[in-house]
């Protein structure tokens, strides 16, 4: 998805490190508590400094709602991030992005057009009264409205495996389904179908860009989860050979997945589990331990250097940053600060009423669900 962030001037570009945080720390000063800033794990380490609250997009996103006396949310992440936290703050608050170009490639990868197309051919197979959509929580907000319409939820990386319990127990009130299309993130759903006793035959996967998905008309009826055909460019990469190799180097050493990996990275870790839970399997392992994780390398680096009696590495020894994630940095992140000082809003998200509306009613059901 093409987003435009226009080129910042030479005053932030041509700056220093310790001019840049001059800049931040005055306007943050200036600002007051009329400033929240929010930072998601995957930041870089000289963003998160500023950051307020720190934690995973939908965390965060609750935290800004009860922002109240904060005007303005300065959400270090990305645009799917930033859209939710307009979703759930207050008419009073607005909701910025410090570069516009920091998407997410997984959210992207499924964007309204490609599922209502789908929803329509589906249709066409079999009774979408009996499909559940099921959206991760990194999706636009477009794609968490389209749920809340249609009957579905949102899920997060911690509570799939309740959500899509809730979508296919067809006992509890007549409220389930059938079978779930579930999007944008195909490992994630194919790692819980596995986790809620599914096997492969019953999983298959939606590819937006063939007739049908790449599926047969029996190949659809025959399925329970229906993957659309996504990944995180990030959770991708990690590949059994790194886990082989890091326990060859490190016989007593523990791996822990984030479940965005393939089915046959997960199955050989450890601990599997989001990215606090991977936080707190951290803090929770001996002192001692050499923990090898697959996620992104900004965390494991954070997760090492606040974990002074443990060794934690990353399972990719050629390191694996989120490159969109990356785009926040201290100069947009001054130019967005000291833009407020001068009474000037940049790179405001703002998600329309009805948009709003229907995607609260799949967060909250999530919410009910959890």
């Amino acid at each position: 998805m093409l987003r435009l962030q226009t080129p910042l001037p030479e005053r932030y570009t041509s700056a220093s490190e310790d001019e840049l945080a001059s800049m931040i720390g005055a306007a943050k000063a200036a600002l007051g508590s009329r400033v929240f800033i929010l930072g998601h794990h995957y930041q870089r380490d000289e963003v998160m400094r500023w950051a307020d609250a720190r934690g995973d997009s939908f965390g965060l996103s609750r935290i800004a709602a009860g922002q109240g006396d904060a005007s303005y949310i300065v959400f270090c992440g990305v645009h799917f991030m930033a859209e939710s936290a307009d979703v759930l703050t207050g008419d009073h608050q607005q909701v910025l992005l410090p570069d516009l170009n920091a998407g997410c490639s997984m959210a992207d990868m499924a964007d309204i057009d490609q599922v209502e197309e789908a929803w329509d051919e589906l249709g066409r197979v079999i009774d979408v009264d009996g499909l559940i959509p099921v959206t991760y929580m990194n999706s636009a907000a477009a794609l968490k409205a389209f749920v809340g319409r249609h009957g579905g939820a949102v899920c997060t990386s911690s509570n799939a495996r309740a959500v899509l319990t809730w979508a296919l127990d067809r006992s509890q009130g007549g409220g389930g389904g059938e079978r779930v299309l579930f999007f944008p993130d195909q490992h994630l759903g194919r790692n819980t179908g596995f986790e809620l006793g599914y096997g492969a035959d019953d999983m298959r996967v939606w590819n937006p860009r063939l007739a049908l998905g790449g599926l047969t008309d029996r190949e659809v009826k025959e399925s329970t989860l229906l993957l659309w055909k996504g990944h995180c460019s990030v959770h991708q990469r990690f590949r059994p050979a790194h886990v082989e190799a890091f326990r060859a180097s490190y016989p007593d050493g523990i791996v822990m997945v984030h479940p965005e990996c393939a089915h046959d990275v997960v199955e050989m870790g450890d601990v599997t589990g989001s990215t606090d839970a991977i936080i707190r399997a951290v803090a929770a392992a001996p002192p001692g331990s050499v923990i090898g994780v697959a996620t992104e390398i900004h965390l494991v680096n954070r997760l090492n250097n606040e974990s002074p009696d443990k060794t934690v590495l990353c399972l990719d020894p050629l390191v694996c940053p989120c490159s969109t994630m990356s785009r926040i940095d201290p100069q947009h992140l001054a130019w967005v600060l000291e833009g407020l000082v001068d009474g000037e809003v940049r790179n405001r998200i703002v998600v329309d009423p009805e948009t709003t509306e229907w995607a609260k009613v799949a967060l909250e059901r999530m919410l009910a669900i959890t």
